[in-house]
């Protein structure tokens, strides 16, 4: 038995087996989430490799979280919301609760933490599993949008990314030298209104509805408005130290060219397998190796046609702001990013149309871009730019009109 400290009185306690010592112990934070879920049936159809030793969920879905908890033997429960709901039925699994839940769980001796939060409130989480010195397989994209500096800072050799366009260029830029890479291209499906002219008259449940992959609520209207590639590129920025001049994104309606490579020799190096998020999720959990029987191959006996066009950046002006923002740096990426949080939540609410959503983060962005602009030095600054962020952009949601 091994304890972990908390700011607390309560000690986390997790059993040591040395029978299972070659098998990889992982924590799962958001463990009720779309990710999480697919982590769990990766690591269940390969009980040989993995065992979870944590989870940690927001708590609006407790049945699911105990069922996992208890098909999965954890020995802790984080649980931000309903904690003594939770507590209640838990038996003998430790529970820990309350905001800071996913931090310390992510702080548990581990071989890798899944970071599968959706938001900005990953970053603490991140932040503290790279202090206690785990690797992180990173889903939370927000946590580099926001605090790419201090992330990289924590542990730059210790992330692993999931999505699945990074995880993608992770795997092409084996192929050489970062000295001869010319650019990285991130491919998008388009979302669910790539051929759609008219956005003015989006419908929520139209939003929700993606071509191709099977996401959270959020992260699909991201799609819609392509904010997911805007913060995939400031993300890719910060993960392999490139220069934003050098990272693109270009429309694949097919999604099975997740992101290509092009090396100064012209040669460009693509990562290519059906749209399955149980590949980069396994790639990630066995430490960038590869374990078979994870998700089926492309049926090269089979026809095939993958078609590439430009982003239209008029009908969506999402990817050059998170530009505009990216390059200028300091907080003005978690001013892009929380800005949209709460664009995207009014929306769901129907309080603003579809259209208004990048416009919310655009003004928001130049109201604060004078203030925003300084340097990162911690979290408390991040959540201080990010508070500013959601401030500005309720005050004009509150002045919009539908």
């Amino acid at each position: 038995m091994r304890t972990v400290g908390r700011s607390g009185a309560e000690t986390i306690k997790i059993r040591e087996d040395s029978a299972m010592s070659s098998v990889r112990q992982v924590v799962i934070l958001g463990s009720t989430g779309s990710i999480g879920i697919q982590a769990l049936e990766v690591i269940a159809a390969h009980p040989d490799k993995f065992r979870v030793v944590a989870i940690s969920a927001g708590g609006a879905n407790v049945q699911l979280l105990l069922e996992q908890a208890r098909k999965f033997s954890v020995e802790v429960i984080g649980v931000k919301d309903n904690g003594d709901a939770v507590r209640k039925e838990a038996g003998d699994i430790q529970v820990i609760d309350g905001l800071n839940a996913s931090t310390e769980i992510a702080a548990i001796p581990c071989d890798i933490v899944l970071n599968a939060i959706t938001g900005s409130i990953g970053l603490g989480p991140t932040l503290a599993a790279l202090a206690a010195g785990n690797k992180v397989a990173l889903a939370n994209k927000e946590s580099l949008v926001a605090g790419g500096d201090l992330v990289m800072a924590h542990g730059n050799d210790r992330i692993i990314p999931v999505d699945s366009e990074h995880s993608a260029l992770y795997q092409c830029f084996l192929a050489g030298k970062q000295s001869e890479i010319k650019q990285a291209v991130i491919t998008a499906s388009g979302g669910a209104f790539r051929d759609r002219d008219d956005l003015a008259s989006v419908t929520l449940v139209e939003a929700l509805t993606h071509p191709t992959w099977s996401m959270g609520p959020v992260v699909t209207i991201n799609s819609a408005t392509l904010v997911n590639k805007g913060l995939e590129i400031i993300e890719a920025h910060h993960l392999f130290g490139l220069a934003y001049s050098q990272i693109h994104a270009v429309i694949h309606p097919q999604s099975v060219v997740h992101s290509m490579v092009e090396y100064i020799d012209g040669a460009s190096i693509a990562q290519v397998s059906p749209p399955n998020m149980k590949s980069p999720i396994a790639y990630a959990l066995a430490g960038a190796e590869r374990i078979s029987h994870v998700a089926a191959p492309i049926d090269w006996t089979t026809s095939h046609a993958w078609t590439f066009e430009p982003i239209d950046e008029v009908r969506f002006p999402s990817i050059a702001l998170a530009r505009e923002c990216g390059e200028s740096g300091g907080g003005m990426p978690a001013v892009f990013n929380a800005a949209n949080e709460v664009a995207v939540e009014a929306f769901m609410k129907n309080q603003i149309p579809f259209t208004s959503i990048i416009d919310i983060v655009a003004k928001s962005a130049a109201k604060l871009s004078s203030s925003a602009s300084s340097v990162i030095r911690d979290i408390s600054d991040v959540s201080a730019v990010e508070e500013d962020a959601r401030q500005v952009a309720r005050e004009f949601i509150k002045g919009s009109s539908k």
